[in-house]
Order: C-alpha cells, then sequence, then structure tokens
C-alpha cells in the first residue's frame, strides 16, 4: 500500500495546468501540505454549505501584531486543523513575529498519521496592509 492510496490526491491548489494542459494534481504529503493551506486560506463563512471551514487567519488582519494576538492566532489554526484535517496529528503550531513589523509567520509541524513522517509548513500573514 502506498501514500498514495492512504493520503489520497487530487487537484493541486491552487488549481492550474500542467505541461500538457491538463489539471495539476497532488499527491501522498504535498496532499495534506496542499490541505492545510486550504484549512489557512478560507475565511470563516466563505463556504456557504460549511460555513464553519477553515482556519479565519484573516480576520486577524488589522490587529496589533502583540504577544496576545499571536497566540490567540496560533489557537484558532490548532482547533481548525484538528477540525479539519484528520490525517495529521498536530505536533505544534506557533506564530512568530515576521522579518518586517506587521509580518506573522505561522508555523505548523505536524504528523502524517498514517506514515508517522514529520514535516513543516510556513504560512505568512501581514496583520495590517501597507505597513512593512
Amino acid at each position: 500500500m502506498s501514500t498514495t492510496d492512504i493520503i489520497g490526491s487530487g487537484w493541486k491548489f491552487p488549481i492550474r495546468t500542467n505541461v500538457k494542459g491538463g489539471i495539476s494534481c497532488s499527491s501522498g504529503p504535498t496532499r495534506v501540505q496542499d490541505a492545510i493551506w486550504i484549512i489557512l486560506s478560507t475565511s470563516l463563512g466563505e463556504r456557504q454549505m460549511r460555513e464553519t471551514f477553515g482556519a479565519g487567519v484573516n480576520n486577524y488582519v488589522f490587529q496589533s501584531n502583540s504577544d496576545m494576538v499571536r497566540a490567540q492566532l496560533a489557537a484558532a489554526v490548532s482547533s481548525a486543523l484538528a477540525q479539519w484535517e484528520p490525517r495529521i496529528q498536530q505536533v505544534n503550531v506557533s506564530v512568530q513575529q515576521g522579518s518586517q513589523p506587521s509580518q506573522v509567520l505561522i508555523v505548523i509541524d505536524y504528523q502524517i498519521s498514517s506514515t508517522n513522517e514529520l514535516f513543516n509548513l510556513v504560512y505568512p500573514l501581514y496583520l495590517q496592509e501597507g505597513v512593512g
């Protein structure tokens, strides 16, 4: 049994064409990473049939880059991943100050449950537009 059988395969995110003119696909660990990226990129209420899908990270735009806001953001991401991505065991979610005053980096260390492989994903987020 391969990781594709366990994890699955599907369209790559964002949807794009490949060199043959077909839809690009992802499978294995890349498929899980794409799914996490989709959860983080989706605003709460954005999907009409699943209004609670997503992490709601865009709700933190225009908030201060404080320790309290970063802790709330990390908790929101942890909760969303626990609810919407059953293929992973979450190891750690932290939100760190980025290279610019308005930037934070959401750092997710996770383990794929079926294979026990460890991975890391960094999702950049700007809390204030145009401030850098």
